[in-house]
Parts: C-alpha cells; structure tokens; sequence
C-alpha cells in the first residue's frame, strides 16, 4: 500500500480552501453587515436601528421630558379648563402633548439613524492610492514576512475652495477621512462631518443627523418654554381667582412653582445650545472645529454665508447613508477562525496520520528488519547448537547437511522473508533477498 505525505504548507493551504469553499456553500459564515460590525454600537430590529453604545441615557432624557410634561396636563391644564376656560385649558392641552410627541420623535431620530459612519476598509490603502509619496516611518515587519512595507503617511493635502486642506489617515478605520471627519473613540467610528458625541442622545452628532438634533434642541427649549409660560397662567389666575398674594398662589398650586423651577433651568441649558448651535450652523461650523478652533485666524472653507450655509445644514437633502446594515456578506473572521481551526485539528489529525503513517512506513521498517534479524538470529542459533552437537556426539545427526538440502533450506528461508514482507508490506528486490539468504546458508 503507497501514501502520498504533503508538506504542512501544502495541507493547511488545502485544508483552507476545502472549508472554504464548504462554508460558503453551506452559508455557514453568511451573515448581516451588522452582526459583523467592528464599532461599539447597538442594533435593534435587525440592523435597522442604530444606537451609540450609551444608549441608555436616551431612557433617561425621555423621562425628563416626559414627567414635566404628563405633570403640566394633569394638574395644570386641568384646572385652566375647570377654572378658566374649558377650550382654553384643552387647547393648552393639546398642544403641549403635541409638543412632547415632536419633541420624542426628533429625539428618536436623532439617536437612532446612521449619523453619517464611514464604512472601514478591509486592509490599508494601497501606496499607489495614496496619492503622494509615503512617508518615511513603515509598519514594522512581521515574523516570516521579509522587509516591512511602508505605512500610509499620516496626513495628505487637499484643495476645497481654493484652500488647502489637510486630511488624517485613520489607523483604526484604515482610510483617510473626508474632510471634516474625525473617529468618535465612545463609538469607534469614523463620522462625517463629526459635531460631537452627545451623551443625552447617546449618538454621534454628524452630517446625517445634525439637523434632526438643532431641531431637537430648538424644539425641546420651546416646550420648556411652553411649559414655563403656562405655569405662569396658572398662578396669575389663582391669584385673581382666589384674591391672594403670588406666594398663595403657590401654595395653592406647588406643581407650578415646581415646573417653573424645573423649566427654567431646562431653558437655560437646551436654549444656549439652541443659540450656539445656530451659530454654528450660520458660521457652517462643527463643535469640534469650533473648540479646537480651528478656524481662528484663518478662513473657513465651508463658509458660503449665512443664508446659503443655512439651506445647506438645515434644508438640504439628507445625503444617504454609506451603510447597508442588512446587506448579507461572508464572515472573513469568522471563516478564517473556523478555518483556523479546522486547519488546526485538521493539521493535527493530519500529523497524526502523517505520523501513523511514518510509523507505518518507518517504525515498521525497523521493527520489520528487528524481526528478521531476530529470525536470522534463531536460525544461526540453531546451526550453532547442531553444529555444537554434531562435534560432540551426543546426538545423532539429524541435519541432511547436503547441498541439495541446503538449498532447500535456503529457499525455505527465502520463502519466509517473502512472507515477512509481504505481511509488513516491505518491498525487497529479488538480489536482496537472495544475498540475504546466501548469507545465511
């Protein structure tokens, strides 16, 4: 019986290709964009909403949004429309849970859409797209991998408007950004037009989602607003109504001192991000510019003016996304850590058959020549010992000592190493077994 032994290279490199071609025709890795995805965000519904990774804190801004509201109706519209006016206190009514149902629409939207990710490259650009000559520093060399190749430099040059406008290259997301993109490090992506990551919304402020988060704002300080006003209504008319002091006045109403407290403050905070933020927008600025100052001292390239910057952020068409998150592809990480160890317990099976049949081939060879030099041993022992009887004459001689019996006796013994390597699947030629045999005759 012949084997055919591959070297290691060969069997892992054809072990690969086998579970390859096995799981994608079994659909083993076939999976969604999204339960492959390498940043730190959160899906739901399969892939068709998109969180930050502190999308609990949406949780927390919907209750304080909510409770003041849901307090507003029931104590304070309810008794404008008892003591005031029954249209006026249901109108009031009305339009603060619209206000409120605005408000958790545009924050749902703000939080739960791609801000504008920049999908990652599988490897590093290639030093002929990089559009430049490379930079001097290289990646170090790997083990086996022979001279190191160079690294992307850092940053290039482009022209927007006439100016020069320099680009980072991306070590974790392996591309250069677009301009005015920068790596969120909460969420681990890349996002265009990157604003600042909001801890309220538990999302990345970007180019697809910016305008839903000014709205935000701007909506949630006119509810405050709203909220606070009314609350006022209230305690002039409890005043009147009653004929007493404002002081009374809370005391008959302590809700509304509450949510006036409460609204008061929330203005101030939501409302001066409200007024910096359509500064931004005016200007075409981004928080994280306009703290690093970027522009300082020198011109804004996205600067249009302030009408056209405003159409443009705030009426422009939301750009589409990058991602498809639903799209089905092949998990190069997960087929390449089965396939790591299929090769693996492959590679060990098979240097264990590689052994076996070492063993097969080799170890039996020895053990097959230990036999037959025992087998040769016992056939001289016995000549010895009839040689050793015959010179003493204490037994008959038995032993036909006669060239023809010799001869019989040789193909005899000939005819048993045959049989040894057959049985052990030895292959001997012919001249050796016959030297092996006239040896022993």
């Amino acid at each position: 019986m012949q084997g055919k032994l591959y070297s290691t290279s060969t069997l892992q490199k054809y072990v690969s290709e086998s579970n390859r071609r096995m799981m994608m025709e079994h659909g083993g890795s076939l999976k969604r964009v999204y339960q492959l995805w390498s940043g730190n965000n959160i899906f739901c519904l399969g892939g068709r909403l998109i969180f930050g990774p502190d999308y609990r804190s949406i949780l927390l801004t919907i209750s304080l949004i909510t409770v003041p509201v849901i307090l507003f109706t029931i104590f304070i519209c309810k008794r404008l429309a008892n003591e005031v006016d029954f249209f006026f206190g249901n109108l009031v009514l009305s339009i603060s849970i619209i206000l409120c149902v605005y408000v958790i629409t545009l924050l749902i939207l703000t939080s739960s859409g791609d801000p504008g990710i920049v999908p990652r490259n599988p490897h590093p650009p290639e030093p002929e797209d990089d559009g430049g000559p490379l930079s001097p520093w290289t990646t170090g060399s790997q083990p086996g991998m022979g001279a190191a190749l160079p690294a992307p430099p850092p940053t290039k040059d482009i022209l927007i408007n006439g100016i020069i406008v320099k680009v980072k290259y991306c070590n974790t997301c392996m591309l250069y950004r677009p301009p005015r993109c920068s790596h969120c490090s909460i969420c681990n992506n890349c996002v265009e037009r990157f604003d600042h990551h909001c801890p309220w919304v538990g999302q990345c402020i970007g180019k697809r989602n910016y305008r839903f988060f000014f709205m935000f704002v701007s909506a949630t300080t006119l509810l405050c607003l709203y909220v606070f006003a009314f609350c006022w209504v209230n305690l002039v008319k409890l005043t009147k109504a009653h004929d007493c002091t404002l002081w009374r006045a809370f005391l008959h109403s302590p809700i509304s001192a509450l949510l006036i407290v409460y609204t008061f403050i929330g203005a101030w905070f939501v409302g001066g991000l409200t007024t910096f933020h359509l500064y931004l927008v005016c200007t075409n600025q981004t928080t994280y510019e306009n703290f690093r100052y970027r522009y300082d001292g020198k011109s804004n390239p996205y600067n249009k003016g302030c009408m056209k910057n405003l159409i443009e952020i705030l009426f422009s068409k939301t750009p589409k996304s990058k991602l498809d998150l639903r799209a089905k592809i092949y998990d190069e990480s997960i087929m390449f850590a089965s396939s790591h160890s299929l090769e693996t317990s492959t590679v060990d099976s098979a240097e264990v058959s590689k052994t076996s049949f070492d063993l097969e081939i080799a170890a039996p060879a020895d053990k097959r020549m230990g036999v037959l030099s025992e087998e040769f041993d016992d056939i001289h022992a016995q000549i010895e010992n009839l040689g050793k009887l015959e010179r003493c004459g204490t037994q008959p001689r038995r032993m036909d000592t006669s060239w023809e019996a010799r001869t019989k006796n040789g193909w005899a013994m000939k005819d048993d190493m045959e049989a040894l390597a057959l049985e052990f699947g030895m292959e001997y030629g012919y001249a050796d077994r016959e030297r092996n045999s006239r040896e022993f005759l």
